[in-house]
């Protein structure tokens, strides 16, 4: 198993000196928020591009991919009423395939509530269709660039789309390809009302990307969770994909998340093998 973790826990850090801390603590790999770096990726350059896959490898670490890629955005939605909303959303998600392919990630996470949220016009129905047809065509550049989508099933308290790993399951299989995957996050299974173990193993080979927190909003072993079980799951799923700490709580400060998250972890994962 691979362990990466979320550059927005080190807030205020150069992107560099997230990246070697986390390679110095052992982690493998930074999952980055296009939001700390500009307000949208169209805004950072080839040069910039390049400048940030060059500070991974001087760091000696890899970039597993991307999330919170609506963020701080405006005037997108994956489900709204507006034709024309729909098509910049789709327009900025091949952009997003391009970024991430760019800087040398693999996986998108698409968690965005916000903007997949169903208006109360919106049908559950005509919202699966629109974020397919909104998709589609990144799906499509993920194919040509080698980038796995990843949708996010989500909380009721966080969106009214895509609440549980079946219904986000059911939606990507509306759209068959090896690029469009969902993400398991253990928060987010921590609402579903079957065992986070459970949801794992039903889970299968649909999803491609998983996040480690505590229901609580911290790191994993911050909180009540045990993760042995889900260790267990993970492997007996035939998981071999990252596991990346995101939080949402960094009262700890980013040093203490980032070492006793991963020492937490380790332990977990060995007393599976």
């Amino acid at each position: 198993m691979q362990f990466g973790i979320c550059n927005e826990i080190f807030r205020g850090w150069k992107l560099g000196e997230a990246m070697r801390f986390a390679r110095s603590a052992g982690y493998d790999a930074v999952e980055i928020a296009p939001f700390t770096l500009a307000p949208r990726v169209t805004d950072i350059t080839p040069a910039g591009r390049k400048e940030i896959r060059e500070e991974a490898a001087r760091a000696g670490i890899a970039i597993s991919g991307i999330h919170w890629v609506l963020a701080q955005t405006e005037g997108l939605h994956l489900t709204h009423p507006d034709a024309g909303i729909r098509a910049a959303t789709s327009t900025y998600f091949r952009e997003l395939v391009d970024f991430c392919a760019d800087i040398g990630g693999s996986s998108i996470v698409i968690g965005s509530p916000k903007q997949r949220n169903l208006l109360p016009e919106v049908s559950p129905a005509q919202g699966m269709t629109w974020a397919g047809e909104t998709l589609r065509e990144a799906v499509r550049r993920g194919e040509e660039r080698g980038i796995t989508l990843c949708i996010e099933p989500l909380a009721p308290s966080e969106t009214n789309f895509l609440n549980t790993a079946a219904e986000a399951i059911a939606f990507i299989q509306r759209m068959p390809s090896p690029r469009l995957k969902i993400i398991l996050d253990v928060k987010a299974m921590s609402s579903e009302a079957k065992p986070i173990p459970q949801v794992i193993r039903e889970s299968g080979s649909h999803f491609a990307y998983f996040h480690a927190n505590d229901k609580n909003l911290k790191g994993p072993g911050f909180g009540e969770i045990d993760f042995v079980p889900i260790a267990t799951a993970l492997r007996e799923s035939g998981y071999r994909g990252m596991v990346s700490v995101e939080v949402f709580d960094f009262e700890e400060g980013p040093e203490a998340i980032a070492t006793r998250s991963l020492e937490y972890l380790r332990r977990c994962f060995r007393r599976n093998l």
